[in-house]
């Protein structure tokens, strides 16, 4: 899987076009028309070009399978990475259910007086 930045990469040409034209008409909607009218224009240009610069990279991102794969890769180099708490956790739990075993055993084996 490719994992690119985006504030590393440049602008596609169409995201580009898109701003230059988006800035023009709304620039001439406020030489041209009232205000009001101009500001509706404006911010219709101004969506029209968020709306392309979004689907711009429509295309490009993860499919599910290739992000679960990461996610799967993760998730293994830090079990992986785990290993030697879990093992020293494991010996600590071992060693007192031994304690208990032995608690338990003593307690019932020193009572000699039959009751």
């Amino acid at each position: 899987m490719t994992e690119s930045r985006p504030s590393s990469r440049r602008p596609s040409p169409l995201v580009l076009v898109a701003v230059v034209v988006g800035t023009a008409v709304a620039v001439g909607a406020f030489l041209l028309l009232d205000p009001i009218v101009a500001a509706a224009v404006a911010i219709t240009a101004v969506t029209a070009v968020g709306v392309v610069a979004a689907a711009s990279n429509w295309d490009s991102h993860a499919t599910f399978e290739e992000r679960e794969l990461a996610r799967a890769r993760r998730r293994k180099e830090k079990w992986e990475r785990n290993a030697g708490a879990r093992a020293k956790d494991r010996a600590r739990w071992e060693a007192h259910q031994a304690r208990k075993a032995r608690k338990a055993a003593g307690a019932t084996g020193t009572d000699r007086s039959g009751r």
